[in-house]
């Protein structure tokens, strides 16, 4: 049985994965954000830890023996990945999944919309410095670059890096189902940042 933590658990993305994971896997689960202490728990299958994903010590306790962590942050991206990856080397903890958003390496498409430089886009710099972290570490990630939020059934396709993003948005129930097969397999797009978007 696998144990999971959650960094981000009662944002958007967090909460739907969370949601999927208890439904689809036997995984347990912590979930980790500084409004855990609101959340209602699955006693025998979850446990909450109020933290921030800056502060290493708390960061610490909450990643020590797991089997992988799943990050979906919003905020200060680059200083999140900065402190995540530390403390996971130091734990010994390798797998990673690591939710940034499309356009990251200028992969869209034109008939889709613009794509910046993102060192000179102000919302688009702190994900691609995140990403250019994680694939500098020695963690075994998956960065996962989204279209836009979206309500929905499971309906998804997957890029790979180096090739144009496929559509404009994506379902929080997609992102989830896509989350839950790489926690159930270690070897799916490992070391590999992917795209997820509704086909077009």
């Amino acid at each position: 049985m696998k144990r999971g933590l959650i960094i981000g658990a009662t944002g958007s993305v967090g909460s739907v994965v969370r949601k999927t994971l208890l439904a689809q896997t036997d995984v347990q689960l912590t979930l980790f954000s500084r409004h855990a202490n609101h959340l209602k728990l699955v006693n025998n299958r979850e446990k909450a830890m109020v933290g921030s994903a800056i502060d290493e010590e708390q960061l610490a306790q909450a990643i020590r023996g797991q089997d992988f962590v799943f990050v979906a942050l919003s905020g200060n991206m680059a200083s999140f990945a900065t402190h995540i990856i530390a403390v996971m080397e130091q734990a010994n903890v390798h797998r990673l999944i690591f939710i940034t958003t499309m356009g990251i390496y200028q992969e869209i498409p034109a008939w889709l919309g613009d794509s910046p430089e993102p060192y000179h886009n102000s919302i688009l710099k702190p994900f691609r410095q995140a990403a250019d972290q994680i694939e500098q570490s020695d963690l075994d990630y998956t960065i996962i670059r989204p279209g836009w939020y979206k309500d929905g059934p499971v309906n998804y396709e997957i890029t790979q890096k180096g090739e144009p993003f496929g559509g404009h948005d994506v379902s929080l129930n997609s992102i989830a189902d896509y989350v839950s097969k790489l926690v159930m397999d270690d070897t799916l797009d490992n070391r590999a940042s992917v795209g997820i978007n509704t086909p077009e």
